[in-house]
């Protein structure tokens, strides 16, 4: 629907790879048609989806429909997103802390399920962040990601871009614009990075997923009401810490509510193969993509049990061999 040629061509790399046909399928079209159909149909029993938790939700709902002829219960993997959260310790690396924060927030224009949505900042430290935080962004370059320097391009569509920007007008009345950058192409579905302060956990900035180049900064007194701000959401997709405090690590690696927490670097670009990735909560079923435990989910599990113990002799062999066996053997 919004990146059809990209699907085409993965589909092309799979066929000049040698993958049969008919093993993979490629439909493009609307997903609230295309994928509505497939949901509903009686012959699919498996469903993957990635999405807003508008639609994951509305999947959950029709796959538990049983309809006429169909022969499996349907099985349901959905990742519906997140509302990030990462939080600064008191002795942070703040060379680590902003160049990573940076990079969450607005690599691919914040279009990531996994980018880092709300900054969570110490009283102690606040300023000091803050004081860095706001030049690193005003480095960004917006512009054709073709060119080199450009780290935020344009966002995938209009619909995208209008969304974003009403997101940005309710941030205006809830919180305090700390920086918007003003150098943006006229022409394009481009967004400005923006990041907001005096953010609060109930502000709509705060709670809803918005999917794009904004950054909400809350201010909290210590690490427990950090950690409470942090899970306060429905979402828990991805998560990060920074700090030099074992003690403190090790608290937020059990306290975190987030499927992939990550210490001391970015909250986005899980490796496949190394960090299996999923959330709980609003954020989906809590599967693993990206590791072997997410295959066992397209799989029908048996179990096969046999008495190994033999009461007689049974010759392997075909019947036509049997009469060897025989004994007494017969006279000719």
């Amino acid at each position: 629907e919004q990146s059809i040629v990209c699907g085409a061509m993965l589909m092309q790399v799979f066929a000049e790879a040698g993958v049969p046909p008919g093993v993979l399928n490629f439909l493009s079209g609307h997903g609230s048609v295309i994928g509505a159909h497939l949901v509903d149909h009686k012959d699919v029993d498996s469903i993957a989806f990635t999405g807003s938790r508008e639609v994951g939700l509305k999947i959950w709902e029709a796959a538990g429909i049983t309809r006429p002829g169909q022969r499996e219960l349907k099985r349901v993997i959905c990742e519906m997103g997140g509302k990030n959260a990462m939080i600064v310790d008191a002795d942070a690396d703040l060379d680590e802390t902003i160049m990573y924060s940076i990079y969450s927030a607005f690599g691919f224009q914040g279009q990531k399920c996994s980018a880092l949505s709300r900054l969570i900042l110490l009283e102690e430290n606040y300023d000091r962040v803050m004081e860095r935080l706001i030049p690193a962004a005003a480095s960004l370059r917006v512009g054709n990601p073709e060119q080199p320097g450009i780290m935020v391009g344009p966002v995938i569509d209009e619909p995208a871009y209008r969304r974003i920007l009403e997101y940005i007008e309710i941030g205006k009345k809830e919180a305090t614009l700390a920086y918007q950058a003003k150098e943006v192409p006229p022409h394009g579905y481009f967004i400005p990075p923006t990041i907001f302060s005096d953010v609060k956990p109930n502000m709509r900035i705060a709670r809803e997923e918005i999917f794009g180049p904004v950054l909400s900064v809350l201010k909290v007194r210590d690490l427990d009401e950090a950690l409470e701000v942090a899970n306060g959401t429905d979402y828990a997709l991805t998560g990060g810490f920074f700090s030099r405090s074992p003690d403190n690590i090790e608290r937020i690696k059990g306290r975190l509510e987030a499927g992939n927490v990550y210490i001391n670097r970015s909250c986005t670009g899980a490796i496949v193969g190394r960090h299996p990735f999923g959330g709980f909560k609003m954020s989906g079923s809590g599967t693993k993509a990206g590791g072997e435990d997410y295959l066992l989910h397209f799989l029908v599990p048996r179990v096969v049990t046999e008495n190994t113990s033999r009461h007689g002799f049974a010759p392997e062999q075909s019947p036509e061999y049997r009469d060897e066996f025989l004994w007494p053997k017969p006279r000719e």
